[in-house]
């Protein structure tokens, strides 16, 4: 065969490996973009976690059935478990939030996580009187604050969405330096016992970008 069709090959295939690149890297980079608390691990890194690499085994629906919604209603929300923020809240974290949509972020992201919103029996961590949190960020964004919430004793979780009216805020933090991980230590329960929610908001530095979590945990 002559040179010239083996160099229009070469070029081709060299195009065709760049363009691929092109849609291969913002997924990567969308992978290890941002951060989750993962301990007590947050709703859909919860789910990621347990069940990402075994999403499809049906299973799930009876062993960890709210992550069993979730992964139905929309993958997405558990592989991008690190990218459940809103950018432009300018603090206003209760005027922009509303009730019933804490756990997505008020439907952020197109209603990517909305299943995190939906009450249910999801997996808690068991804590102590006494726990800590651990938030891992993986971009380094730095903190401005980090704040806590617990749910009030009554509150049920198994029935009712998510709403500030049924939060304490319980901790809020000085400034963290960017790094690769955040701890709240030495958090104290109060007198909750049982089943309760822990909602975190992370008000990243690097920009008005914050982010949402709901952990659920037990109190024994």
């Amino acid at each position: 065969m002559p040179k010239g069709p083996h160099r229009w090959a070469r070029r081709a295939l060299a195009l065709l490996l760049s363009t691929a690149m092109i849609f291969a890297i913002p997924l990567a980079g969308s992978a290890s973009a941002h951060g989750s608390v993962v301990d007590p691990a947050s709703r859909n890194y919860g789910c990621w976690l347990r069940w990402g690499s075994d999403f499809q085994n049906p299973a799930m629906q009876q062993q960890d059935p709210m992550c069993w919604q979730a992964w139905q209603d929309n993958t997405n929300a558990m592989w991008n478990w690190n990218g459940l923020y809103r950018n432009g809240v300018g603090g206003n974290h209760e005027a922009v939030i509303p009730n019933g949509q804490l756990c997505s972020a008020g439907l952020t992201e197109g209603g990517r996580y909305r299943s995190m919103d939906t009450p249910g029996a999801w997996t808690m961590a068991n804590l102590a009187a006494t726990f800590n949190i651990r938030l891992n960020d993986q971009a380094r964004h730095g903190a401005d604050y980090i704040r806590v919430y617990i749910t009030h004793q009554g509150y049920n979780a198994l029935t009712t969405p998510l709403g500030w009216n049924h939060l304490e805020l319980v901790r809020t933090t000085p400034r963290y330096a960017p790094g690769d991980v955040y701890m709240i230590n030495n958090i104290s329960k109060g007198s909750r016992t049982g089943r309760h929610v822990i909602y975190t908001i992370w008000q990243a530095s690097h920009m008005d970008q914050t982010f949402y979590f709901c952990s659920d945990v037990n109190f024994g």
